[in-house]
């Protein structure tokens, strides 16, 4: 009978009066989740780039963080530069670590989510600033006027003490990767690079061709795969070896390789794999 109550009241309540009740709910959950940041944080239908919730939203901010600052020795004080910044996600618990002294600068190809940080986080915390890189993907800006293999970063040489690039790598072919991955090395200074892949190697390519891999990757025993042949930006992974090349040749030295869940292995330390680098002067 409760059941037949709720159901009727939901049918007969004024499709406004249910909308108001939503939203007091919404904004009840974020101050309970952030706080005093709960102004920070989009709507739940304006997170493109992953989550699908708010309490997945924060974890996932709050993951980051720790691995910034307790495995790549993130320091407040830090020039940082976040490629792919998204709509805040990884951004908003940084407003609580870095310093004023420290700098931040996000850029994305999605204007969405540099709009939403421009305006929601910026003003609070100047030393936040955002903006959007007008470069082709076929996923996120299939309109931009620029090729990502083209594409030089909008700072000068060696602005950086640390770089970061989340799910950026895993929507680009080789050549934009390879064309990227200079033009960190040269905007980064005496510093450190964070990025995550989908790298290939044999455990990686037992647990695809098992069945065990939450991405389905076609043909991975190539040099890169793609679960897309017609739209390759919608998810790609690249053999290991050739993205260690890449490091060696640009004299990034690769500290560690924290692998990640995707794929379906049991020990992991986030869902991507995770390459730290430091730039040899």
């Amino acid at each position: 009978m409760m059941a037949i109550a709720v159901n009727l009241l939901r049918r007969y309540t004024p499709v406004r009066l249910r909308r108001a009740v939503g939203e007091v709910r919404t904004a009840r959950k974020k101050a309970r989740l952030f706080g005093a940041l709960a102004p920070l944080v989009p709507a739940v239908n304006d997170m493109f780039d992953g989550p699908g919730s708010l309490e997945e939203f924060k974890a996932n901010g709050d993951e980051f963080l720790r691995i910034y600052r307790d495995r790549c020795g993130l320091r407040a004080d830090e020039r940082m530069l976040d490629v792919g910044s998204g709509i805040g996600r990884k951004t908003i618990p940084l407003t609580q670590y870095l310093s004023p002294a420290a700098s931040y600068e996000g850029i994305d190809v999605n204007a969405k989510g540099i709009d939403w940080c421009a305006k929601a986080i910026t003003p609070r915390f100047p030393n936040f600033r955002f903006q959007q890189i007008d470069v082709r993907n076929a996923l996120y800006n299939p309109l931009g006027t620029c090729a990502p293999s083209e594409y030089r970063f909008p700072f000068a040489d060696g602005s950086f003490t640390f770089i970061t690039l989340g799910s950026v790598f895993t929507h680009m072919m080789p050549a934009e990767v390879e064309h990227y991955l200079s033009e960190i090395n040269r905007v980064l200074g005496a510093g450190r690079c964070l990025i995550s892949y989908f790298l290939l190697n044999d455990e990686s390519r037992r647990l695809i061709n098992g069945g065990k891999s939450t991405v389905d990757f076609a043909r991975p025993d190539q040099q890169w795969a793609t679960t897309s042949p017609e739209r390759p930006e919608d998810a790609i992974a690249f053999d290991e070896d050739y993205v260690t090349g890449l490091y060696r040749r640009l004299g990034l030295k690769i500290v560690r390789i924290d692998y990640g869940s995707w794929c379906g292995r049991a020990n992991y330390l986030s869902y991507q794999d995770l390459i730290f680098a430091e730039r040899i002067s």
